[in-house]
Parts: C-alpha cells; sequence; structure tokens
C-alpha cells in the first residue's frame, strides 16, 4: 500500500503501459482517474479494475479537454497528487522526409504539446498544495533513436528535457517530476514502431534489448509506483530506464 490515500491521473490510462500503471496504482492504495481519449475503454477498464478507479474521456492536445480533466479530478478527488502523463502517439516507420506533416502535427501535438498543457492545468495546483509528483512518460527512443522514427525521436527527447527543466524549476515547491523511458512492450503502439508485426521482425527488435524481452504494462507500473512513492521523496529529474538494457 505504497500509495494508500494518494490520489492520480494516468492519461492514454485504457490500454498498455498506462494500464499498467492504473492497476498497480490501484493495487497500492491509491485512487486513478483513467483518462483516455477512448472514453467508453476508459469507462470499461476502471469498472474492470474496481473502486479505485473512475473513467474520463480527454483530449491532451486540446486545453478545454484538459481543463475539463482537471476540474473533475478535483471536484471527486478534493486534490490531486500524482500526474503521469502516458498519453501518446508515433508515426509509422518512414524516411524522415517522407512523415506527412499530418502526422507530425499529431505526434507533436500528443507528446509534446499534451504535457505542456496538463503542465499548465495542475501545476498551479500541486503549487498551492506545495506537493506533487508528476512523471512524464517518454522513451528509449529519446536516449538511443532508431533510424525512421525521427519525429517521434525528437519528441520523446523533448519529454526527457521537459522532465528535467520541470525537475529544477518546481524542485523548491515541493514539486517532483520525473520520467520513465521504456523500451517497446505489448502495448498497441508496437506494431506502429515495428512497422509490421511478424515473428521475424519481433525476433530482430528483440536481438537489441539484452535481457531478451519487450517491456511489459507490469514493469510500467513498477517503475512508475516507486517515482510516484514517497520512497523516492529524493528523486526528482531524472529519466529511468525500463527497458532490459537496451540503451547501454
Amino acid at each position: 500500500m505504497r500509495l494508500k490515500g494518494k490520489t492520480a491521473i494516468v492519461t492514454g490510462g485504457a490500454s498498455g503501459f498506462g494500464a499498467g500503471i492504473v492497476r498497480k496504482f490501484v493495487a497500492e492504495g491509491a485512487r486513478v482517474m483513467v483518462a483516455d481519449i477512448n472514453g467508453a475503454a476508459a469507462k470499461a477498464f476502471a469498472a474492470e479494475v474496481g473502486a479505485g478507479a473512475f473513467g474520463f474521456e480527454v483530449d491532451v492536445s486540446q486545453r478545454e479537454s484538459v481543463e475539463r480533466m482537471r476540474d473533475e479530478a478535483i471536484k471527486r478527488f478534493g486534490g490531486l497528487d500524482i500526474l503521469v502523463n502516458n498519453a501518446g502517439v508515433s508515426h509509422l516507420p518512414a524516411p524522415l522526409d517522407e512523415i506527412s506533416e499530418a502526422d507530425f502535427d499529431r505526434v507533436l501535438a500528443v507528446n509534446v504539446k499534451g504535457v505542456y498543457l496538463t503542465s499548465v492545468a495542475f501545476v498551479p495546483h500541486f503549487k498551492e498544495r506545495r506537493t506533487g509528483a508528476i512523471l512524464n512518460v517518454a522513451s528509449t527512443a529519446a536516449v538511443s533513436p532508431r533510424p525512421r522514427l525521427s519525429w517521434y525521436n525528437a519528441s520523446k527527447g523533448w519529454v526527457v528535457t521537459a522532465t528535467k527543466s520541470m525537475a529544477v524549476e518546481l524542485a523548491p515547491l515541493g514539486i517532483r517530476v520525473n520520467a520513465v523511458n521504456p523500451v517497446a512492450g505489448e502495448t498497441p503502439l508496437l506494431k506502429t514502431f515495428m512497422g509490421e508485426d511478424t515473428p521475424e521482425v519481433r525476433a530482430k527488435f528483440l536481438a537489441t534489448i539484452p535481457l531478451g524481452r519487450f517491456s511489459t504494462p507490469e514493469d510500467m507500473g513498477n517503475a512508475a509506483c516507486f517515482l510516484c512513492s514517497d520512497e523516492a521523496s529524493m528523486i526528482t529529474g531524472v529519466a529511468m530506464e525500463v527497458d532490459g538494457g537496451r540503451v547501454i
């Protein structure tokens, strides 16, 4: 019960890594808003998880939607302790000069602007309380970029830099900001990263991970729980690699 009495929002929380984080947080005693662009999936998953969770539809790239999420969370919880910026998208692998402007705009709107908008919405609340933990989900792509995913790589590099900048600015106010860098995992984005999901492509990708397996939602949940718990009260500004040694 490391998060007993804590309240949290997990964006992109209805599937993949976000779902793993939600499950772990609830198991450790937190009350969690499962925030997802698929409102029906968010509500269904929250019902599956149990009484510690509820679903809410949000588009993190839209200010009004993020503000509605903030208002509902504070109304339900009375205050927020933890914000997990997990929502993210990618473009299909392709030469950097062939990625469409629409795909580029979508990646930046969700992966970059989404973190900006949630920060603008929630940091004043954390400042007022002089406490809070923000966790941004970045990627090993920020540290060891792979070809043909250039603009996705760049968006996650931005997340790491933003995390460190936020951490040093907000630390005197009692607010911690960290990131996690997962390697590709068994999530809906896996096929997007690899281009196609075949045994041959999987084997080639797994050969780059020393521990020999993908990241799992459970791996992400465990790392997120630690970084957002009071056990990590002296940790801020880190980008923890949860990648089986991928970037070594």
